[in-house]
């Protein structure tokens, strides 16, 4: 081959690889991979004014999906429960209880600093939930969300709640709704006869978060809303490697400020998660209209490693400190002692007017999972 015939073909062999691969300077700054956003559902819920007569439904509620390889595969044991859950939602669709929405109580994944972790592992699973079962899906951070830092102001809190904020940007209210408390993974909404609060357990011990959650409670038009419900990572009563003789301080922060509150303005139901795997208090107290009732269930089978019982927690300063209140406090259904005794689950919690019942779904191996001797339960007591 001539001479001047090899250069130009070198020549063009050096250009068309610059222009498939630019040169990068060692050391340039990359552009950190972002979380994408879940897609909204196919069926949104309605204007919160649009619902007022609803009064029967449905709501699915689980927590704790983070997976054994997050980041590098889908979570397997929770697209065990995503798939149990949709066949439910397409189950009760034509009843006159069909699914509204999904609850999480936190801890989507393990880091959740690591935006590889929602894309590769999370996202596309509740996309699942959101497109083929066609539900809103709203949850709340947990301490692997938004790190184990208790002020709101945590450098390493901010970043990792990145994620969080990109991930549900398209299914929790907006900054500036006044449904939302700006700047926190802290919101509420309502449907039909029941109002919801999303609440940062993490930073119990927040102020700011503390009145905002008590001025929508005392802002509320109770004629409508007769139901209130209250879900969040950590329980405020738990006997897993998380409560028994280990008080948090977000447990303690939990019912030293927010459960008064939630006496105060008559909430139902307690939905939270943290420790994995599925228990049920039941609280009775008394103030100046009467005896109330308030469930507390631990619901955290949605894929995360399974706990086990670790002991009663002791509640002695808390029933002190609520002594007006004549407060009981009923352990219902305790986690077993043995490893695998708590499947994963998630709660369908079927709403009838002022009653709720819930119904505990084992999935996999767990399906034959009966807490209550049956998989069932009314929250509220016979003789009311």
């Amino acid at each position: 081959m001539p001479k001047h015939r090899t250069v130009v073909l070198f020549a063009l062999l050096v250009s068309s690889t610059f222009l498939v691969s630019p040169w990068v300077p060692s050391g340039a700054a990359q552009e950190p991979e972002r979380t994408r956003a879940i897609a909204p559902p196919t069926t949104p819920l309605p204007p919160e004014a649009d619902s007022r007569n609803v009064t029967r439904f449905s709501l699915l509620v689980y927590g704790d999906t983070r997976g054994r390889k997050d980041g590098v595969a889908l979570q397997y044991e929770h697209s065990l429960v995503v798939d149990s859950m949709i066949a439910e939602i397409k189950l009760l669709r034509d009843t006159q209880y069909p699914v509204r929405f999904v609850l999480q109580s936190g801890d989507a994944v393990v880091n959740g600093a690591d935006a590889r972790q929602w894309n590769t592992s999370f996202v596309p699973l509740i996309n699942r939930l959101t497109a083929d079962g066609g539900v809103p899906y709203f949850a709340v951070a947990g301490n692997h969300d938004a790190t184990t830092a208790l002020t709101a102001n945590a450098p390493e809190r901010q970043s990792a709640l990145r994620n969080y904020f990109d991930a549900f940007s398209a299914l929790i209210p907006a900054n500036g709704s006044p449904r939302r408390l700006s700047g926190y993974p802290t919101y509420a909404f309502g449907y039909g006869n029941t109002f919801l609060l999303a609440i940062d357990s993490n930073i119990a011990g927040d102020d700011k978060q503390y009145q905002w959650v008590k001025g929508q409670l005392e802002g509320l038009d109770r004629n409508r809303y007769v139901n209130v419900i209250a879900f969040l990572h950590h329980p405020p009563f738990s006997s897993g490697p998380h409560g028994g003789s280990n008080l948090e301080p977000q447990a303690a922060a939990l019912r030293s400020r927010y459960m008064p509150l939630f006496h105060t303005h008559h909430v139902r139901a307690v939905f939270s998660g943290h420790d994995h795997l599925f228990e049920h208090w039941v609280e009775r107290y008394a103030d100046g209209t009467g005896l109330h009732r308030m469930d507390l269930v631990v619901t955290g089978g949605g894929g995360a490693p399974l706990y086990t019982y670790q002991g009663e927690p002791n509640l002695a300063d808390y029933l002190r400190a609520n002594e007006s209140n004549k407060i009981a406090l009923e352990h219902l259904v305790k986690p077993g002692i043995e490893p695998g005794s708590t499947p994963y689950h998630f709660l369908i919690v079927r709403v009838d007017n002022e009653r709720f019942d819930m119904e505990v779904h084992g999935v996999d191996w767990g399906a034959g999972f009966r807490p209550y001797r049956t998989s069932a339960v009314e929250l509220r007591d016979r003789d009311r």
